[in-house]
């Protein structure tokens, strides 16, 4: 998922248990056994690598449960007998069968191990169906605080979606829950009332209506799909679909919402051609042709579900109405549309490993709101909308987390890390080179999971220019940048402070109207400069602060 809102503040769990250090002098965390088994690839996990799900669950409104089944395809990477299943309380499994035979499991938490019995020999493909059922979690705040929203529509009928990024989807399916290892295919069962409806992801392959007044959604997902990106969403729907001519041929838009919006919907759901539009220039083909673009209305705000996107935005433009930029830009399109949709490139395309690396989907979603503003309004519009995010940043933490415990860092990853690239994109200071960069790494890691190190270091490929300092100051720092600079006889002088050693990011200025590049580092540099009362601007666009110092 992601955390939707540029107000987001981060929670620490605060317990006994392993301690990891945060990042450039943030305080100690605490980190239990259980965030290590859920945030890291265990010897449990490691030995196997997903090939297909096959979930097959029925929904009972009445009771807030969901029973049924989950069947694991896998490939054995290296011989072992014990695998790590998760499942959240109060969820519990009643049977696994592998190769018709009962397995032996323990619980730890929300941790199952399961006992092999089977030889399971390198290279082989094997299969083991997991039984479970439940009153899944609540979701308290989603989609911050996810679960399963149990609601009714303004007609009295059950309302009910899924939402589940960093609390992880075993909370309401078994599952390998971790970032790293994405199933390459998956079909999805969902068995209703017959007066309701289930939407997920991928394309619909049958509807079975059942003797018991039930109905079955049978789904299948062509492409591969982190667990969060998984969801069911069940309600009193009606569907209208459209065609859109991409770059990769016909794009099948279908569109899922209550009765009593249709007419609402029909209207503002214009946005979703205009991103595609914007976004399969900046950033290439949709990801996901094979498998279509679904919009669904869901009882919260919504989220980046692959192929299957949710909304809850009260058909209206903005953030709830509200524009995030103060720019007036924001009220110009459709917050909820644009952003999760953004995601299906950043998140679902691809995809952290870590969720500690979590701004490589919200930096990156945050900045093509812009990108969005700048391909209808202009360059001069989508630039001051990204800086009129700045305002929601806090500097609190680092943008990257804690690795290994399931720990995401500063909400900061989205108005400062939208900023980040904004910098960045001056400092190529090439627009149709900085298109490519985009374009560019969504087919290079396209349908791939990656690490920070995997991104930085593509784009400082890419920008022929070392961004390790650049990455250290915007990612692992809390600090703004400050160019200290001052005019003596007949110089100009100038240097970074406030920053992470070897920072040496170029700047452009411009000194009594006339722009250049500066190239400052941490020690204090020179330019002849022979006017002692120059002034001196920053160009806006780069997130830095400068002080005239006096000499």
């Amino acid at each position: 998922m992601k955390i939707l809102c540029l107000f987001f503040f981060m929670s620490f769990f605060i317990s006994n248990g392993i301690k990891a250090q945060s990042l450039l002098g943030n305080p100690t965390i605490s980190f239990t056994k259980q965030d290590s088994l859920r945030g890291s690839i265990t010897k449990e996990r490691s030995w196997w690598d997903l090939k297909q799900y096959r979930l097959d669950i029925k929904v009972n409104p009445l009771d807030s449960t969901i029973t049924g089944s989950n069947a694991i395809k896998y490939q054995v990477l290296q011989e072992y007998n014990v695998m790590q299943i998760d499942l959240q309380k109060p969820l519990e499994i009643s049977k696994i069968i592998q190769d018709g035979v009962a397995l032996k499991y323990s619980r730890e938490g929300n941790v199952f191990w399961v006992d092999l019995v089977t030889p399971q020999k390198a290279g082989t493909i094997k299969e083991l169906t997991i039984f479970y059922g439940g009153k899944p979690k609540v979701a308290v705040n989603p989609p911050w605080d996810g679960g399963i929203s149990w609601k009714k529509d303004s007609n009295g009928k059950p309302f009910i979606a899924s939402s589940c990024q960093g609390l992880g989807a075993s909370v309401w399916w078994p599952n390998k829950d971790h970032m790293y290892d994405e199933v390459d295919d998956m079909y999805i069962s969902v068995n209703v009332p017959s007066d309701l409806m289930d939407v997920s992801n991928g394309r619909l392959l049958s509807v079975k209506k059942q003797k018991n007044s039930t109905t079955t959604y049978n789904w299948y997902v062509s492409n591969p799909i982190n667990n969060y990106g998984v969801n069911i969403n069940i309600g009193d729907y009606v569907s209208f679909l459209e065609k859109y001519k991409g770059e990769k041929g016909i794009l099948n838009c279908s569109y899922y919402v209550l009765k009593n919006n249709l007419a609402k919907a029909k209207k503002q759901f214009r946005e979703v051609p205009r991103m595609l539009k914007a976004f399969e220039y900046w950033f290439g083909p949709y990801p996901f042709y094979k498998d279509g673009y679904k919009l669904v209305e869901v009882p919260y705000l919504g989220m980046e579900h692959q192929s299957s996107v949710t909304y809850g935005n009260g058909f209206q433009n903005g953030y709830l109405g509200h524009d995030m930029s103060g720019t007036g830009w924001g009220l110009k399109f459709d917050f909820i549309i644009v952003h999760e949709s953004g995601h299906e490139w950043f998140a679902n395309n691809i995809t952290y490993k870590d969720i500690a690396d979590m701004w490589i989907h919200e930096s990156f979603t945050n900045y093509s709101e812009s990108l969005f503003v700048e391909y209808y309004y202009g360059k001069k519009a989508g630039f001051e909308y990204v800086i009129g995010t700045r305002k929601g940043i806090a500097n609190d933490f680092p943008i990257i987390g804690n690795y290994d415990v399931n720990h995401k860092g500063s909400g900061d990853m989205y108005p400062k890390g939208g900023n980040m690239l904004h910098t960045l994109r001056q400092i190529v200071n090439d627009d149709q080179k900085w298109r490519k960069i985009l374009r560019g790494l969504n087919s290079t890691f396209y349908h791939q999971t990656v690490s920070t190190k995997q991104i930085e270091d593509y784009l400082s490929q890419q920008a022929v220019m070392d961004l390790n300092p650049f990455f250290n100051q915007y990612l692992r720092d809390t600090r703004i940048p400050i160019l200290e600079y001052y005019f003596k006889e007949g110089q100009l002088f100038y240097r970074w402070s406030n920053c992470v050693a070897g920072f040496n990011m170029p700047i452009k200025i411009s000194i009594n109207g006339v722009e250049k590049w500066l190239k400052p580092e941490t020690d204090w540099k020179t330019e002849l400069n022979t006017d002692q009362n120059s002034k001196l601007l920053i160009d806006v666009n780069f997130y830095v602060t400068g002080i005239q110092i006096r000499k």
